[in-house]
């Protein structure tokens, strides 16, 4: 039986690779597992994991020219509960992150920011609910856990959109094209 290609993980060049791996190691806890010039990719290669079965989960490479916009629309890290969103955005801040922002995806709970070279981060964690996204409401992380549960699950029931997000993948399960 054959399967689809998952996604393991995501490459960025980099214009200061020290500092990035910095970043990424003290914000999200990654660890560099590898690092040298690689032998198809002549630059600097620096191998970043936070899991012991995945080598590297993320790969900075230098070499990004100075003048270089960001091409990288977001990267996601999932975590489980709110207080880690409230951690990360601290150790981000802390760490240099700018345009710092979080937002109620109904599905997911997310913070936005950009890491030392502009590259867009997401971090998120799932709800139990399904809506249809583009969704996006504030999100007020001062707010006690129990409170930002509450609204999230009325806005998402008030939403005509709404399944419990079990329902949802059910019906992804079965290969229906829009499974909206």
């Amino acid at each position: 039986m054959s399967t689809i290609p998952q996604l393991s993980h995501f490459g960025i060049f980099v214009r200061d690779i020290d500092a990035m791996t910095r970043f990424y190691t003290r914000v999200f806890g990654l660890h560099l597992t590898d690092e040298g010039v690689g032998a198809n990719f002549k630059c600097q290669l620096n191998f970043l994991s936070g899991s012991p079965t995945q080598h590297h989960q993320l790969v900075l490479a230098g070499g990004r020219p100075a003048d270089a916009p960001s091409t990288v629309m977001q990267m996601s890290f999932k975590v489980a509960a709110i207080d880690d969103l409230r951690r990360v955005r601290a150790s981000a801040l802390a760490e240099g992150a700018a345009k710092m922002r979080a937002m109620n995806h109904g599905n997911a709970l997310s913070i936005y920011f950009e890491d030392l070279e502009a590259n867009t981060i997401e971090v998120y964690l799932d709800t139990p609910w399904y809506v249809p996204q583009p969704h996006g409401d504030p999100l007020d992380l001062e707010q006690p856990d129990e409170r930002i549960w509450a609204e999230t699950e009325a806005a998402c029931r008030a939403d005509p959109g709404f399944h419990p997000v079990q329902d949802w993948a059910a019906r992804f399960g079965t290969g229906a094209g829009n499974i909206r």
